[in-house]
């Protein structure tokens, strides 16, 4: 990351203690808290992991207003590096001091009026992570920002990162594929994502559980068959049965899936990457079949079982590669197969800013020759006339059309199945969804 957007891996943050650790309840808290997250994934840490482990012990506001600071200094850090490339004459020597002023900045846009006291609870964390005093230097760009807003702003938003808060070379590829959307798919990928909630419908219908919702003050509208949108996000201790396995959380866009692969009762279903198991659940909610999940993560299949578990649903899951099916194919074919594979997670970069500063551009290529090694493995292992949905969470077309068309150009035993009227399914963010790709495939000989 940085404003080269490839800071080397072996920065990592080493915060040396200098004065007391701010009050637990405090915005200085919170701050030390973010910018320690950002710090993390500048040198390549995912940002889910960081904040569950910082999640131990800290109080639950602290840790709320810290989650939001991580992901609202993220989700526009091209523009608060464009911002500090002009503020700072060079880079700070301790990473956790930049990603400090970015987490600041954040607030300073997200909370005006609490400009003040912004600027002094950013000083006090500086005082905690340095031998040197930096207090001033943070206090002296912070201040600079406000006084210069409008100019910064301007500058900012003449670099392509700064203007539209992703890497150059994701916006390039955009461009490409969507010459008319690309700006909207930017602008999706910044914002907040919805909450949609998924109705199990084997314990009861969706306006049954939309008058639970109702009767609890949580407003929401119906979306496809399952679907609940909900107006404002809750946490899921809100939802009614949600731990008695009433109802899921899971985007509407990941819920066509199990529609898509509309497996029936007794069939043999595969979900080849599995984790963390919304979508197998989907599947064993609508129909009672034989299904084996697979995820190549021992720890992410816990998950899997988990959701599974609350749910009351069974299936056979094993930690496994689905590109080595030795390890886990008895020979006995599938009726379907779900194919949600490994991608650059493109259409759901709102859910997870880290991605877009994680992500190189060389990563796409490596995403598809994985792609294109579990679709050829798990070909073979589908009945003829069988189903295999290919899915994506991406909106790149080497990702999806490219590698479905490169497929079926190899396999003269495949052919597409339509979907809503059109060869494949690229559903782009939005506010009802995130970015997905679907491409049903049967086999016919």
């Amino acid at each position: 990351m940085s404003s080269r957007n490839s800071p080397p891996a072996s920065r990592r943050p080493s915060p040396v203690r200098s004065a007391p650790e701010p009050a637990p309840d405090s915005l200085a808290r919170a701050l030390l808290l973010a910018s320690a997250a950002v710090a993390a994934v500048q040198a390549g840490r995912s940002l889910t992991e960081v904040l569950a482990q910082q999640a131990k012990g800290e109080l639950g506001p602290t840790r709320a207003q810290a989650q939001d600071l991580a992901y609202g200094a993220l989700r526009r850090y091209g523009w608060g590096e464009a911002v500090l490339a002009v503020l700072l004459q060079k880079p700070l020597p301790e990473p956790q001091l930049q990603s400090l002023l970015l987490c600041a900045l954040y607030r300073l846009e997200s909370r005006p009026e609490q400009s003040h006291t912004v600027v002094d609870q950013a000083v006090a964390a500086a005082a905690t992570l340095a031998k040197g005093n930096f207090r001033g230097v943070i206090n002296g760009v912070l201040r600079s920002y406000l006084r210069q807003r409008p100019e910064l702003l301007a500058r900012a938003a003449g670099k392509p990162s700064g203007a539209w808060w992703h890497p150059d070379w994701w916006l390039s590829r955009l461009r490409r594929a969507y010459p008319r959307d690309w700006e909207t798919i930017a602008t999706a990928g910044n914002g907040q994502p919805p909450m949609t909630l998924r109705v199990n419908l084997a314990r009861g219908s969706r306006e049954e559980y939309q008058a639970r919702l109702d009767a609890a003050g949580i407003a929401a509208v119906p979306l496809g068959s399952a679907a609940l949108l909900l107006q404002k996000p809750v946490s899921v201790d809100a939802l009614p049965g949600f731990f008695d396995g009433f109802v899921s959380v899971q985007d509407w866009g990941a819920q066509r899936a199990a529609e898509l692969l509309d497996a029936r009762a007794g069939q043999r279903v595969l979900d080849a990457c599995a984790a963390p198991g919304g979508k197998t659940a989907h599947i064993l909610e609508r129909a009672g079949v034989d299904l084996l999940a697979l995820d190549v993560d021992g720890l992410r299949c816990r998950r899997v079982e988990e959701n599974l578990s609350r749910l009351g649903l069974r299936a056979a899951v094993r930690a496994a590669d689905a590109r080595c099916p030795d390890d886990w194919w008895d020979g006995r074919p599938f009726d379907r197969i779900l194919a949600d594979v490994p991608c650059s997670a493109s259409g759901v970069v709102r859910r997870h800013p880290d991605s877009k500063w994680l992500r190189r551009e060389t990563d796409i290529a490596q995403f598809a020759r994985v792609q294109r090694q579990i679709l050829e493995v798990l070909w073979p292992t589908l009945a003829v006339g069988g189903r295999l949905l290919y899915a994506t969470c991406s909106v790149f077309p080497e990702e999806n059309s490219q590698q479905v068309s490169a497929f079926l150009a190899r396999h003269g035993d495949a052919r597409r199945i339509g979907i809503d009227g059109a060869d494949e399914l690229q559903l782009l963010p939005g506010s009802e969804h995130d970015g997905f790709y679907y491409a049903l495939l049967e086999k016919t000989a």
